[in-house]
């Protein structure tokens, strides 16, 4: 059984949507101020899907694939 990674990175934002690195640093700063979490926490699939409006399953697609 294959474990899927429950963290989002820059580098998977970048993979994802096409955009740079630091964008998607960026992206997870937003995520992370929308939703009320501190610098420190890390930013679930489920939370970037919704944020970005990405369906959840093209991004666990991804995670399944890279992990």
């Amino acid at each position: 059984m294959k474990i899927i990674r429950a963290c989002i990175y820059p580098k998977d934002i970048q993979c994802i949507t096409g955009r740079s690195e630091r964008y998607g640093r960026k992206l997870l700063n937003v995520i992370k101020e929308h939703f009320g979490k501190e610098p420190h926490q890390f930013i679930t699939s489920e939370e970037c899907a919704e944020y970005s409006r990405i369906n959840i399953e093209i991004v666990t697609d991804y995670l399944q694939n890279v992990s």
